[in-house]
């Protein structure tokens, strides 16, 4: 990572000032040990880490660092940004080798994107833009299920999928077996117990999260939707719901936020790994 045949380096054996790294633990810890083992002159590891930890742009100030704390690069939420602002950020990003994610992008905001940079995969589902030049490195080999109550609550479960893939996660999807038909949840029981965090999404009165809370003994996380009849007030019932779980130890996001359950899902598996 910045010996002679290194990118750091330019074809003169000089500092490449152009040259961005893709900085993770992975690729800090093998930097510190080619400096120390002489592979790696000094000047080049200075050269890489003075990327760090921000870069500073007219409209936003994009956190390089993040990838060394928590496992997975600056994320971008695309609601309140416009599509300049977006590619602005992403270009940041991508230029200092890392991976792309952006969540909540509409199909509108995503067309004008993709004009800027093509490579970028578009699940309008999920509403997630992903570009992801560099190999995802796998977090674990342990797999998080993402169980929905009903078919309404799969685009949250999708971004929920979307963002643990870009974590390197594995995940097993289990969708449409709310409390309604509760022998539809019965017969999945045995993959979802096997997994090691479970992440439930649910609308309605969100009764599935205290159903499988009861059940299961590992993490457990929900995630309200906006889903349901009157008095469901866009996911406030569901949210009041999984909060006064009588389950014991339920961990319950904001409503939609399936995002933030698969962000909590990558600190409790990365916790297990330390």
């Amino acid at each position: 990572m910045g010996g002679r045949d290194s990118p750091a380096m330019g074809v003169d054996g000089r500092q490449n000032p152009h040259y961005k790294p893709r900085m993770n633990k992975s690729t800090l810890l093998t930097l510190l040990e080619q400096v120390r083992d002489g592979g790696v002159e000094v000047g080049a590891a200075v050269l890489a880490l003075e990327q760090l930890p921000f870069s500073e742009l007219e409209d936003a100030v994009v956190d390089h660092h993040r990838a060394l704390r928590q496992h997975v690069p600056e994320v971008i939420f695309a609601p309140g940004k416009t599509v300049e602002q977006i590619v602005s950020v992403a270009r940041a990003i991508l230029d200092h080798g890392q991976n792309l994610l952006i969540t909540r992008l509409d199909e509108k905001k995503a067309a004008g994107v993709c004009q800027s940079i093509p490579e970028l995969n578009y699940e309008s589902v999920a509403r997630v833009g992903v570009y992801a030049p560099h190999p995802v490195v796998p977090l674990t080999d342990d797999c998080v299920a993402v169980v929905t109550a009903g078919t309404s609550d799969i685009p949250v479960a999708e971004e929920v999928m979307a963002t643990l893939k870009a974590s390197g996660v594995p995940t097993i999807r289990i969708v449409d077996v709310g409390v309604a038909g509760i022998h539809r949840l019965f017969a999945k029981l045995e993959p979802i117990s096997k997994a090691k965090v479970v992440i439930v999404v649910a609308g309605m009165e969100g009764a599935l999260a205290s159903v499988l809370g009861g059940i299961i003994s590992g993490p457990l996380i929900a995630v309200p939707t906006s889903v349901g009849y009157g008095v469901s007030r866009d996911g406030y019932a569901a949210l009041i719901g999984m909060l006064s779980s009588c389950a014991a130890g339920v961990t319950v996001v904001n409503i939609d936020n399936g995002f933030g359950a698969a962000m909590a899902a990558v600190r409790i598996l990365a916790g297990s790994k330390s």
